[in-house]
């Protein structure tokens, strides 16, 4: 029995329906359009980003993960057909050949939507809000060794020195974020965190240039030394030092008419008394000002002072080591009493005296050199040996006891002579101050010779 061959179009003798395969061709569901092969009916996820920009409206191509860099926008083409609905079955998105990709299509059809500001954006922006007003400042290298106060003072001259106190004292000051004390040293690099200020802006008048220039001269007048960091005044009988209740000229505001081109403000480095004169240490740069003021905390400054006091002192060279406090903790002028060790408040003051002269066993030129540098250390130490210092409205108290004619009643204490290594050399500069005129009439009056011998320079200190 002879048998035929099966037919070419397949079992059965079936023949291929048109369409089902092109000549040269792969099936078209088992290849996408760029070439790939399909690996079945699951849809990779570029074809799934693309129906979800298709159904938002949204430019997908603009970004795309997957692709290198964004198409130009195409030729504009006919409106696209309407949508199939979104809930209807949708099979695999399949590109034809010549056709744009869906993600371009409706890139030309549907604008992005503006972008808005993310939440970590508005956090952000709510945070900066709470916190305006607060500010962080970092310490310079120049500012090292500076008090937390007066590093305030510096930073924000219109802001008053009661307020500095209030914001330390209550504990709104940060340090590298632990409280402050109004005492406390700064060093380089700290963070420094300062609460709203809230300052008042100055009432005061515009200073006019003449006056400008008749405290620049004034204060010339007073130089006793100067170079390019640092001057040292003597400072007249009744100017303050600084500014406070009720005073509205002191060296402190005369300093302003000095400020040199940069800006920089000649700065004080220590303090005297309203009614003590002589040798006052100004400087003036920020670096000068630190380097002195560790000067006089490591005691590498000496310093010597001349009264004229009640009596004579029994024993003519001596020294004097008490603790001192103030009776009224509140004022900063308030009179300094001797306390005990561990009383609030009490520092260790420590004091060397010699006496150079006397006159009929009334009245006695003392020369003080003193270690500490304690208020009113001087005057209280005067008092505290029984021979306070002659015109001291606070100090003096002696019985019975009637000013000499001729002498005026004004506070007798001259800080007559300093030593301190200068700021960028390190060599010593030495500067003595005269007698202001009240003193120079005393000394003239009881026959005392301004250039005789002082012992007090070769006392011992330790």
């Amino acid at each position: 029995m002879t048998t035929r061959p099966p037919k070419s179009g397949g079992p059965k003798g079936r023949k291929p329906q048109a369409g089902k395969f092109q000549a040269g061709r792969p099936p078209a569901g088992k290849f996408q359009a760029d070439g790939r092969a399909r690996t079945g009916p699951r849809t990779s996820a570029r074809d799934a980003a693309e129906r979800a920009a298709r159904n938002r409206g949204d430019d997908a191509g603009a970004r795309d993960p997957w692709g290198g860099q964004v198409a130009a926008a195409p030729a504009p083409a006919r409106p696209p057909k309407p949508r199939r609905d979104a809930a209807a079955p949708r099979g695999p998105a399949v590109a034809k050949p010549g056709s744009r990709p869906p993600a371009k299509r409706a890139a030309a059809t549907a604008p992005a939507p503006a972008p808005g500001p993310t939440r970590r954006e508005q956090r952000a922006a709510a945070s900066a809000t709470l916190a305006s007003g607060v500010q962080t400042l970092t310490v310079e290298p120049d500012e090292a060794g500076m008090r937390i106060d007066r590093f305030l003072t510096a930073r924000f001259p219109l802001l008053p020195f009661t307020r500095v106190q209030t914001i330390v004292r209550k504990g709104e000051l940060r340090v590298d974020g632990k409280r402050a004390k109004p005492n406390d040293r700064l060093e380089p690099g700290m963070s420094v965190r300062v609460p709203p200020l809230r300052l008042d802006q100055p009432t005061e008048r515009p200073r006019s240039a003449a006056r400008e220039q008749d405290d620049a001269e004034f204060i010339r007048s007073l130089i006793l030394y100067e170079d390019a960091d640092m001057m040292i005044l003597n400072k007249p009988f009744g100017l303050a030092v600084q500014g406070g209740s009720g005073t509205v000229r002191h060296v402190d505001g005369l300093l302003a008419a000095l400020t040199g081109p940069d800006g920089q403000k000649p700065r004080l480095v220590h303090r005297l008394d309203k009614d003590t004169a002589g040798c006052l240490i100004i400087a003036k740069t920020r670096l000068a000002a630190a380097t002195l003021a560790k000067s006089f905390r490591s005691r590498a400054a000496r310093k010597i002072y001349w009264a004229l006091t009640a009596g004579v002192p029994r024993v003519r060279q001596g020294r004097v080591s008490t603790y001192l406090a103030k009776e009224e903790p509140t004022d900063a002028d308030a009179r300094m009493r001797v306390a005990k060790h561990g009383d609030e408040g009490a520092s260790h003051a420590l004091t060397y005296y010699a006496m150079v002269d006397q006159a009929a066993q009334k009245l006695s030129w003392l020369s003080f050199k003193p270690v500490t540098g304690r208020t009113h250390q001087l005057r209280a130490h005067a008092a505290h040996i029984g021979h306070p210092i002659v015109g001291d409205p606070k100090y003096f108290s002696v019985e019975n006891w009637e000013l000499p004619g001729g002498i005026q009643n004004r506070l007798h204490l001259l800080a007559r002579r300093i030593v301190i290594p200068h700021p960028r050399t390190g060599k010593p500069v030495d500067v003595s101050a005269p007698l202001p005129p009240h003193m120079a009439q005393s000394w003239n009056l009881l026959g005392f010779d301004a250039a005789r011998y002082d012992p007090i320079v070769e006392a011992p200190e330790v």
